[in-house]
């Protein structure tokens, strides 16, 4: 069977098992527990297909194993695999929308976009099993590239633990944390420096399908693009609730970008 087909039945079990659970336990971050586990299953599957000799696919299964591992620990030291670790702005979002506007919202964006999702940004490895290529300088270039944003998201996410390791000490021993948001170490640069680094890891695999194709004109790209627009949404909902809770967080909006890491700007 063709690895892309096994992948898709993968992708159908799995739609209809997150979207089961959402409904039994009334918890809707299934998506998100199987968030670091599935791509890491697809590329496999191609890489398996074609026999473990695809060097290029063994590189970017290896990879994705380590973006996987990586994520995987993060999320569950947050507590996401933990009764009850949904994640807030589903919460927050059920609470302004409710009723079958909800239920819809779930099925059809949480479960079956989210999860077309994760199929799209891991069929570059289809585009590398169907151009069998030796490996080349390119391909060392995006090996590189690749492991400089998992590192740099590694640091985000740590820097992020501990602010709010130091938050939450601060709060029980009844001061106020001042700031109340991240600011410092890569956050100076920008907003979301994991979003950031998060995309970039993802474009990278996009473009290992582009070396083994010989061109960038690759209709795969689709994965990269829409999950960079699912960031950018995530984005604009997640600073509307700061911007609620925090008054200061439109200054920090101000000198700061968004995603991309940048020079902080003076404020006016």
């Amino acid at each position: 069977m063709s690895p892309v087909i096994v992948c898709l039945w993968i992708l159908a079990a799995i739609c209809v098992v997150t979207w089961m659970l959402s409904l039994i336990t009334k918890e809707y971050s299934w998506v998100d527990r199987i968030w670091s586990i599935v791509p890491v299953v697809y590329v496999w599957v191609y890489a398996v297909a074609a026999g473990l000799a695809d060097a290029r696919l063994d590189v970017m299964a290896a990879l994705v194993t380590l973006w996987g591992a990586r994520l995987t620990f993060n999320f569950a030291r947050k507590g996401g695999y933990a009764p009850g670790g949904e994640d807030y702005r589903w919460a927050l979002l059920r609470s302004r929308i409710g009723g079958w506007k909800w239920v819809s919202f779930n099925l059809f964006f949480i479960v079956i976009y989210q999860n077309v999702l994760l199929f799209l940004i891991t069929l570059p490895a289809w585009t590398a099993f169907q151009n069998p290529a030796p490996l080349g300088v390119l391909d060392v270039v995006a090996v590189i590239a690749f492991l400089t944003f998992l590192i740099g998201e590694t640091i985000a996410d740590q820097q992020q633990w501990d602010f709010h390791r130091w938050k939450a000490a601060e709060q029980a021993a009844g001061r106020h944390p001042a700031p109340p948001f991240l600011r410092s170490g890569l956050f100076r640069y920008s907003r979301h420096p994991n979003f950031f680094f998060e995309i970039a890891q993802w474009w990278v695999i996009f473009f290992f399908g582009t070396i083994a194709a010989g061109s960038v004109l690759q209709w795969t790209v689709l994965g990269a693009v829409l999950l960079t627009l699912l960031f950018v949404g995530s984005t604009v909902f997640t600073e509307s609730i700061s911007r609620s809770r925090y008054p200061e967080y439109d200054g920090y909006r101000a000198t700061t970008s968004a995603v991309v890491p940048w020079f902080p700007r003076r404020a006016d």
